[in-house]
């Protein structure tokens, strides 16, 4: 007997499945051939830049856009093209999307069935699980813009739903109550237990929040991994600018010189693949990992990727120092360099002093100085 749709290819730790799915509107591609799996229970964030395609990936999970190809397993069923009413999710929108006719309590319950008694109950639960118990019978006006988000959260779980899907919940708040507010509903979701899909342009959120992350750009998935991954090994050059600060330095490759930078060698811990001639590179480093030296410690200038810098600028961002430093050595290269205030005061750094300074084999990562040519995926 035919069943009445494909026989799932998801596992069991597997609650979503998303196999080449494609939009188009008209001659423009939102998404193109998407992969990915998303398991059960787990925390994942959606992320990248205005127009990457994330919402419109989001919409189609939904059910509130239909994809021009591809398909879509929820919890071992084809859900490509059921309606949004026969999919297992709730959903909280950047605007809240609150029924300004309703009180908190009708909010909640709105797509609630049964006794009224028991949907009180349930609303009351919600309300002591978002931390606002007796705001039953007030309005959204009468609210602040974070009380309205933990609404429209406890409105999103008041069914149990198998997935949630947040769509930029955070945005529209100042940055103190979005911060307060990330911390709830990570704690809130590892409580539940509920796969969650968080749609984001916030880095900080993404890195916060997520178990794991797709970082998407131009309609495709440049990478997906835990944050430790996505930060400290991004797989593309696009990936290694949009999430954190970074340094990019120009360096040239040949099997017969290795890496340079200004011709002076430098040590990468894995050298890029071999390539017949000479190839430009862009080697990438976290300001952070840069490291500064008190002293002079010998050996030549250049040895052991270490060299003299002069600081130029001093920013205090907050918690640590950003320090400006020009290199003469290796062609007047200028670096960002973050410091811990400890260490800063502990090394008497100051505008205009010379410090010796080195790039650890170990963080820096090449890339091809043109990804049109060579790719946009690490060399090393």
């Amino acid at each position: 007997m035919k069943a009445d749709f494909p026989v799932s290819t998801t596992t069991a730790t597997e609650l979503l499945r998303v196999d080449g799915i494609a939009k188009r509107f008209g001659e423009f591609s939102a998404l193109s051939g998407i992969d990915l799996t998303v398991r059960k229970g787990e925390f994942l964030c959606l992320l990248g830049p205005s127009g990457c395609g994330k919402t419109t990936l989001l919409r189609i999970i939904a059910g509130l856009e239909v994809p021009t190809a591809g398909s879509l397993q929820l919890n071992q069923r084809d859900v490509t093209r059921l309606p949004p009413s026969e999919r297992d999710y709730g959903i909280v929108f950047q605007s809240y999307a609150l029924f300004p006719n309703l009180n908190v309590a009708d909010n909640i319950a709105y797509g609630l069935k049964g006794r009224r008694e028991d949907k009180l109950r349930r609303v009351n639960e919600l309300l002591d699980l978002i931390g606002l118990a007796g705001i039953d019978a007030k309005f959204p006006a009468q609210l602040s813009g974070g009380q309205q988000q933990r609404v429209a959260l406890a409105r999103a779980l008041a069914t149990s739903p198998g997935l949630l899907l947040l769509d930029e919940p955070l945005s529209a708040l100042d940055a103190r109550v979005r911060e307060h507010l990330r911390r709830e509903i990570k704690a809130l979701q590892q409580k539940l237990g509920v796969t969650t899909i968080m749609v984001t342009h916030d880095q900080e959120e993404a890195l916060t929040m997520a178990d794991r992350i797709v970082v998407m750009n131009h309609g495709v998935i440049e990478q997906v991994g835990t944050p430790e991954e996505i930060y400290a090994q991004p797989a593309s050059r696009f990936v290694a600018d949009f999430v954190g600060q970074s340094n990019w330095i120009d360096a040239t490759f040949s099997a017969e010189a290795g890496v340079q930078v200004n011709q002076l060698g430098i040590a990468l811990q894995t050298l890029p693949a071999l390539a017949v001639g000479q190839r430009e590179l862009s080697l990438f480093i976290r300001p952070e990992d840069i490291e500064l030296h008190a002293h002079w410690e010998g050996g030549a200038m250049g040895e052991a990727n270490t060299a003299l810098g002069d600081i130029e600028k001093i920013e205090l961002l907050g918690g640590f120092y950003r320090l400006g430093i020009n290199v003469p050595l290796w062609g007047n290269l200028r670096l960002n360099v973050d410091v811990s205030r400890s260490t800063y005061q502990r090394m008497r750094l100051s505008p205009e002093r010379r410090v010796p300074l080195t790039l650890p084999a170990d963080k820096l990562r090449a890339f091809s100085k043109a990804d049109a040519a060579f790719g946009a995926k690490a060399l090393a």
